[in-house]
């Protein structure tokens, strides 16, 4: 097959020009459910509803002042902090790479990013409304009211705002990084440091077990042991949702994409820096009852603590979102 031929095909096959578009390091084959294609009209309407304050019940925040882009989606604080100043329970995730996401929130209690992109809505911490009131507010909006008939071809309602502002997340990307210029052939894409970083993030350190893939995530829920403190779990993670005593201090693993920008880090924001974070692993996190069986103290010198940092720096390349 000739070059040409081969390209067209796999345009056509991932999705027109979504797939050209797509940073390097990620696969060219992107989830998209049947029953809520990406489309350009749908991308547009759910990038207005993410920037939409009017969906804020003091009509002061909007999903974007937590999911901030300069920040690689997350907002830099411990806390998420939503309405009239109140603080949420956990740091704000980023939502780069969220199309290819088995579950979703630090606890993976929402299955699929429709069900997950309304919670922050419905949430009383964060915008505190109900679905109903939502849908009212952007009936009330001549403007909503022709963005979704001409998108849907009905008016605003609650599966329409869940499928646009999905659709909009699954073109939020992050790749183009140093790591992938290097992983893609690129000698000289990675300085010295990050090199003997990256061999301790696929060996000694053991990074790569959990940080795995085009993601970075191996998608799954493992115990560090931060939420132990105290002799006790602060945060039951994973277990909140299993409601099993063995899941209690799980929580999903990050991805690494963009990590230099979207600290503080951990589900509670208590690791500030990335020095924090591999300082944290190097000691083998937190003993306690759960702790996952594959942390251990890794005795890193300082010296392996610096090009480790340096090269989870090397993960962060370019974010792109919308059409």
């Amino acid at each position: 097959m000739r070059l040409a031929s081969y390209w067209a095909l796999t345009f056509l096959i991932c999705g027109g020009a979504l797939a050209e578009s797509r940073p390097l390091g990620l696969d060219l084959y992107r989830p998209v459910p049947v029953e809520n294609p990406i489309t350009p009209e749908k991308v547009a309407l759910g990038q207005r509803l993410f920037r939409e304050r009017l969906l804020s019940r003091d009509r002061s925040i909007a999903c974007v002042d937590c999911h901030q882009p300069k920040l690689a989606f997350t907002d830099g604080r411990a806390k998420a902090v939503g309405v009239y100043g109140r603080q949420g329970p956990r740091s704000v995730p980023t939502l780069v790479n969220r199309a290819w996401g088995k579950s979703f929130f630090w606890d993976g209690r929402m299955p699929t990013l429709e069900e997950q992109v309304v919670q922050p809505i419905l949430a009383e911490t964060e915008m505190d409304l109900t679905l109903d009131e939502a849908v009212e507010l952007l009936r009330g909006k001549r403007r909503y009211r022709k963005a979704f008939a001409e998108t849907f071809g009905r008016e605003p309602d609650g599966d329409g705002l869940a499928q646009a502002l999905a659709a909009y997340v699954r073109t939020i990307l992050a790749g183009n990084s140093p790591f992938d210029r290097y992983a893609f052939g690129d000698q000289g894409a990675l300085s010295e440091n990050e090199l003997s970083g990256l061999r301790l993030f696929r060996g000694k350190a053991g990074c790569s077990f959990c940080h795995a893939g085009p993601t970075l995530t191996d998608e799954e829920f493992h115990n560090t042991g931060v939420a132990w403190r105290d002799s006790s779990f602060q945060d039951d993670g994973r277990a909140i949702v299993t409601k099993t005593t063995e899941d209690r201090g799980k929580f999903k693993t990050p991805t690494l994409r963009e990590v230099g920008r979207t600290g503080p880090y951990m589900h509670d924001g208590s690791l500030t820096t990335l020095e924090d974070v591999v300082e944290f692993y190097s000691d083998g996190g937190r003993p306690n009852p759960n702790l996952d069986p594959d942390m251990r103290k890794l005795d890193l010198s300082e010296e392996e603590q610096v090009q480790l940092v340096a090269f989870l720096g090397a993960l962060s390349g370019s974010v792109r979102e919308g059409m």
